[in-house]
């Protein structure tokens, strides 16, 4: 029944792209876009053919257009894409219910890549794999096991370093915080938000001891979903109450209904007090209260997968993104961050990244 399902969607984009005149298609919620690159496929006059145009599909639970996780997991496909030349299709803001039929979609339509950014579409992505074995399936914060449970082989995990992204959060909410008290806010209770809410809480913790402060962390909210800005304005408002001063977040469209809550505490202050560090994109500048974003460059993954597809080498291994490997990194700091703080940061980067960071 689901191949079935799979098949009807399948047929349905087909014939949006037929009437749309276009080679790849993006959807959510009721619009249409896309983006497509490369070379067109097929064979050339006199029979001798071109080479093969590859395609890639994202689908995603959040927006490509959150300003957040959606919107960075989006531009790094885009990106890939452009530098390898394959053509791009997404389907976001769907509900869990239907991550295997929109994989299965596309995979019907005779998509190279699945591209799935987040562990919760793992076991949709398993079930696709095993039904399709000659689609590549690259899974964005898959677990280092879950490749092996591919029974096909067709299954990689990218998998950016958790820990250090706490870490890059952490160091600077332990140097800013004046209360004392940080949050944290996920959106899904994944075992990669949680390490991230570690790494920020022992980060903050050994950054403050160094200046002479205590810090405590609040405990992790889940809002159960990625695209709840309410709940975001509900916790940040509860944990604010709480004397949070410095926020971090692992929740897309959760964070930015976060961020507006700050912003409206702080404009009732008269001054800005409360911060909040971004992810996985630098969006300095989008919210009074962004003081800096830790940044993830999962492009440089993607690409790395696309070149296994095209090499016929695709899957079964884990793809690690980190400091030490560029895949990691702090993006540009706010004035609102003194410069000695700045100064004392970046020493703090540097050592993240030679290996000596709390050592």
């Amino acid at each position: 029944m689901k191949k079935l399902i799979a098949l009807i969607l399948a047929l349905a984009m087909s014939l949006a792209l037929a009437a749309c005149g276009g080679s790849s298609s993006g959807s959510g919620s009721g619009s249409a876009s896309g983006s497509s690159g490369g070379s067109s496929g097929g064979s050339a006059s006199g029979g001798a053919s071109e080479a093969k145009t590859y395609k890639v599909a994202m689908i995603c639970d959040s927006s490509i257009s959150d300003g957040g996780w959606g919107a960075a997991c989006y531009n790094a496909m885009i990106d890939a894409a452009a530098k390898k030349g394959w053509e791009t299709a997404y389907t976001d803001s769907i509900a869990q219910s239907e991550y295997y039929d929109s994989i299965a979609s596309y995979c019907s339509l005779g998509y190279d890549m699945i591209y799935a950014p987040g562990n919760q579409y793992t076991d949709a992505v398993l079930q696709a794999a095993e039904e399709y074995p000659d689609i590549a399936f690259a899974l964005l914060n898959g677990a280092e096991s879950t490749p092996a449970k591919a029974k096909n082989g067709n299954v990689s995990s990218l998998l950016p370093n958790a820990q250090q992204i706490g870490w890059i959060a952490g160091a600077l909410a332990g140097l800013m915080t004046e209360s004392g008290t940080i949050a944290f806010i996920g959106g899904m209770e994944l075992d990669t938000t949680k390490a991230k809410y570690a790494g920020f809480g022992e980060a903050a913790s050994y950054v403050a001891a160094q200046e002479g402060k205590t810090v405590k962390l609040l405990d992790c909210v889940y809002a159960g979903s990625f695209d709840d800005s309410a709940k975001g304005i509900e916790f940040a408002n509860a944990m604010i109450d709480q004397g949070a001063d410095v926020f971090f977040g692992d929740a897309s469209a959760v964070d930015s209904g976060a961020r507006q809550a700050i912003d409206n505490t702080n404009k009732a202050a008269g001054s800005v007090k409360i911060y909040d560090i971004a992810q996985p994109a630098d969006i300095l500048g989008q919210n009074e209260c962004i003081i800096c974003s830790q940044v993830t460059d999962n492009s440089a993954m993607i690409a790395a997968s696309m070149e296994a597809v095209e090499a016929g080498s695709f899957g079964g291994e884990t793809l690690y993104g980190s400091l030490q490997n560029g895949a990691l990194s702090a993006g540009a700091i706010s004035d609102l961050v003194p410069k000695d703080i700045q100064d004392k940061y970046q020493a703090y980067l540097d050592q993240m990244v030679s290996d000596t960071f709390m050592k």
